[in-house]
């Protein structure tokens, strides 16, 4: 049983388009943690990751759980390691140009297309950093690696990691509009129309290998993936690669200015998905009617009709003869069922071809006696000619 204390998002009436970013190198044009907190600890940028990395690769550690580590300890005697420090050092951190105007201008541009736009961070930096920038307020959920704080707010435990693979999990709680990290009904089963944001309606935006798990999901799912590049360094040979192993269908430059080429590049997506979920809603229109007009007809019956559009569809002798097999095991039939199978009889030259053929012919003489209809006259001329 699932914990009904968790409140799953609703399902809109429009649909909606989930736009998912990193946040180191795409948003901002470093890592947060070189960006005011490092040095604050006395430390060279390339010298902490450094000791970092080998924190985690000598006692076998989670990278993230070891810069974590790394932050907390480093911290003792120089300040108190507070959510508070660490949301303040994150109102410090620089991010691309346009950034604190985007999310405002693709929203409006969404409303202009009666779809909503909806923002999520999937980073594996420090959320409570991501919480101190300017544009903490525009996402809709940040998922990020965070601290366990005690009563004084003071950091004493990882409270959630978020690394490479895991971050593929919270693509799935958007999909369901399962958002919080404990609920289980991420684990429930959807059907196709109930999703709350499909991965077709999903676009992801990031910079590094870190990003390729998720890319590659919601690219396989028909959505869309984004490899940004810093403009200034004009460095895209990540990009490329990523392109190259199809981790990505599209390449920019992170500027989120105004009319900048990511910008057209969203509002292309966005007006193809709307066109999109237009096809799609018929899709489910059709689906519903068919479980509507189906659900008092027994298995037996559809079994049946299936079985007849085979045969009226057949293009060769052998799969004839197949259908032919699988339907002469069936003793009863309705008026409008034998109606089919004497016009595709007459219709079908694969049929007609071979009525007189033993198998095939011991079945129409089952199906044409006692039927006394045009079509069923014509059908026992053949077999007796």
């Amino acid at each position: 049983m699932y914990n009904e204390d968790y409140t799953s998002e609703p399902k809109e009436n429009k649909p909606i388009i989930a736009i998912c970013y990193d946040f180191d190198k795409t948003l901002s044009p470093d890592d947060m943690q070189a960006q005011g907190y490092i040095q604050s600890i006395n430390y060279e940028i390339e010298d902490f990751w450094a000791e970092s990395n080998k924190l985690a690769a000598d006692n076998e550690m989670d990278q993230n759980l070891a810069y974590m580590y790394l932050m907390s300890k480093k911290s003792r005697g120089k300040f108190v390691f507070t959510k508070e420090k660490l949301k303040e050092y994150g109102s410090k951190v620089k991010l691309f140009p346009g950034v604190n105007t985007w999310f405002d201008r693709i929203n409006a541009y969404g409303t202009a297309k009666n779809v909503i736009i909806e923002h999520y961070i999937i980073s594996s930096g420090l959320k409570e950093m991501i919480e101190g920038t300017e544009v903490a307020d525009k996402f809709k959920k940040i998922y990020a690696s965070a601290f366990y704080f005690d009563d004084d707010n003071v950091a004493v435990w990882p409270a959630q990691a978020v690394n490479y693979t895991n971050k593929t999990q919270f693509l799935f709680r958007i999909e369901k509009g399962v958002l919080d990290v404990n609920d289980q009904k991420v684990n429930a089963h959807f059907k196709p129309d109930q999703y709350r944001v499909p991965f077709r309606n999903m676009i992801y935006i990031g910079d590094s290998d870190t990003d390729i798990p998720c890319m590659k999901l919601v690219n396989i799912n028909g959505g869309h993936s984004i490899g940004v590049y810093n403009a200034d360094t004009q460095d895209k040979s990540k990009v490329f690669r990523m392109l190259d192993e199809n981790r990505i269908k599209y390449f920019a430059p992170a500027d989120y200015t105004e009319n900048s080429e990511l910008e057209i590049l969203i509002k292309r997506i966005i007006d193809r998905t709307v066109s999109n979920e237009i096809i799609e809603n018929i899709h489910f229109k059709c689906r519903a009617e068919k479980i509507g007009e189906t659900k008092n007809i027994s298995q037996e019956e559809q079994d049946k009709e299936s079985l007849i559009d085979n045969l009226e569809d057949s293009m060769s002798f052998f799969n004839t003869h197949s259908v032919i097999a699988q339907l002469s095991k069936i003793d009863t039939w309705t008026i409008e069922q034998k109606t089919k199978l004497v016009k595709t009889a007459l219709n079908n030259r694969q049929v007609t071809y071979i009525l007189r053929d033993k198998d095939v012919k011991e079945f129409y003489e089952h199906i044409c006696k006692d039927f006394n209809t045009d079509e069923a006259e014509s059908v026992k001329k053949i077999l007796n000619s």
